[in-house]
């Protein structure tokens, strides 16, 4: 278990400090719990903030602020970390009790994500935060155009949603078509039962589609925002 050849490996980052690297591996249910990651996780979390929140700063400079705390808020999430620890196989090399490992903990999304978050804190106090900006950088760069592409898919995430939540799948009407042959114009119409029907335009029928769920989602959004401040 103290040989972490492999995890360099595939982390891209060799420790100097190998007390640090122990340290952020080491799960709470071990005995000496004053050296456990709970701190490093906390320091973690906040280093993975700074550098995600500039990163799309600098990637969307165009951007709504809306538009980026959606994308931040996915990114940091306890999903998306676990995500990047099993990619590395992280849950091989945590220091774990033996009760907690036959419970499964080492393979415990909470457990990986907390330490995914040790790990990150660990990189920045062992070689700057030039080195954290590497690892996050090479980790979450898919992670980023996975969610892009599921901002983009409007249709798909509107027929999710109410397959989840209405136990239908949402109907389109063209209503209209206009413009020459080359260069055609498409208004579309979505239709879910109880909700107000919205509209889209586009080239293709399947671009109106999306801008006419992206609406429809859009509006779920806010009366979902207005039933949680209420």
């Amino acid at each position: 278990m103290d040989n972490f050849s492999k995890l360099y490996i595939k982390i891209g980052y060799k420790f100097k400090d190998f007390n640090l690297i122990k340290k952020a591996l080491t799960h709470s249910s071990v005995l000496n719990k004053f050296e456990s990651n709970d701190k490093l996780e906390f320091l973690g979390d906040r280093v993975l903030g700074l550098i995600i929140a500039k990163k799309l700063y600098s990637d969307f400079p165009d951007a709504k602020t809306g538009d980026l705390a959606q994308k931040f808020n996915y990114l940091v999430r306890s999903e998306t970390l676990v995500k990047v620890a099993e990619r590395i196989s992280l849950g091989k090399f945590i220091y774990i009790s033996q009760s907690e490992e036959k419970n499964g903990g080492r393979f415990k999304s909470a457990i990986l994500a907390d330490t995914c978050e040790a790990l990150i804190a660990a990189i920045y106090l062992d070689g700057g935060i030039s080195n954290a900006e590497k690892f996050i950088n090479t980790f979450w760069e898919d992670l980023i155009l996975e969610k892009e592409l599921s901002i983009k898919d409007s249709k798909s995430a509107l027929q999710e949603w109410s397959h989840a939540n209405l136990g239908v799948t949402p109907e389109y009407c063209e209503i209209s078509s206009s413009g020459p042959s080359h260069n055609p114009n498409f208004l579309v119409e979505v239709i879910l039962p109880g909700f107000e029907k919205y509209t889209g335009n586009g080239v293709t029928k399947r671009k109106a589609q999306q801008e006419a769920a992206k609406k429809l989602l859009d509006h779920l959004k806010k009366i979902k925002y207005a039933q949680i401040k209420k």
